[in-house]
């Protein structure tokens, strides 16, 4: 190799609730020691390897740059995802729950529980604001899903446009930063569809049971605990399962 050529590839290498009976009293889900509403906490800073760059790492090709760009859009995804659950939805449906409890409260020193259209009235249109807002986060987390789908189907186009170009010895056999090939990315990364699938069935389910008003406060509660815990994202949601070796396997991942 020239001398010209060497200086070349350096230069390219540096660009590249409970219903009360008689006067029991109910506490309200702000004294319920279950799951608050979380703080965003910033994703820890991971080290980066001293190791030079081998020369997958430093020569992309588009394949290299939409395949990055592809999975950057999937983890901006999910990280919506999270703040609809954890953020709008755990919100609202506190409040609803609240607000419930409060009504109960309130009807437990009228006489004879007789409501009163001034106490019930104020209540129950918060509540109804409630439920409305438990339904529009529904609605943003359809949105999220139908997003990720997309994606994984991009992942599935850019794999049969590189097997045009560059032939299938290169899409399944070539690293393309580390150790993954393109076809490793494109057949593992559909997993993460499952898990999310199984929230949204969730949060569905949950919505369901936190809209009936007649709904007991231990159910009530329940609810509250399986919203802010994300049970169905545990083991496979992105943080678990992807966000480390996306940081591993891809070259510029958090640039």
């Amino acid at each position: 190799m020239s001398g010209d050529e060497v200086a070349h590839e350096d230069e390219t290498a540096k660009d590249t609730y409970l219903r009360p009976t008689g006067r029991q009293m109910m506490q309200p889900l702000g004294s319920f020691k279950g799951p608050s509403t979380p703080t965003s906490t910033p994703v820890q800073q991971r080290k980066t390897s001293s190791a030079p760059p081998s020369p997958a790492k430093v020569t992309e090709s588009t394949y290299h740059r939409k395949l990055r760009t592809l999975l950057q859009e999937l983890r901006s995804s999910t990280e919506t995802w999270d703040d609809l659950v954890l953020i709008d939805g755990l919100k609202a449906a506190k409040s609803l729950v609240d607000t419930r409890t409060e009504l109960d409260n309130s009807l437990s020193h009228v006489p004879n529980r007789l409501p009163r259209t001034h106490l019930v009235g104020p209540k129950l249109e918060l509540m109804e604001q409630r439920i409305y807002d438990l339904d529009g986060v529904l609605l943003k987390l359809q949105k999220q899903f139908r997003k990720m789908n997309a994606i994984v189907e991009n992942l599935d186009a850019l794999v049969i446009e590189a097997h045009k170009i560059k032939g299938w010895q290169w899409v399944q056999e070539e690293p393309l930063w580390t150790t993954w090939s393109l076809e490793k990315f494109a057949s593992s990364i559909p997993e993460i569809l499952k898990p999310y699938h199984r929230a949204l069935n969730g949060y569905t389910k949950l919505v369901t049971i936190l809209r009936v008003h007649s709904v007991s406060f231990e159910d009530s509660r329940d609810a509250i605990t399986q919203w802010g815990e994300q049970a169905w994202l545990e083991d496979c949601g992105w943080d678990t399962k992807w966000e480390d070796l996306c940081a591993v396997e891809i070259d510029r991942w958090n640039r």
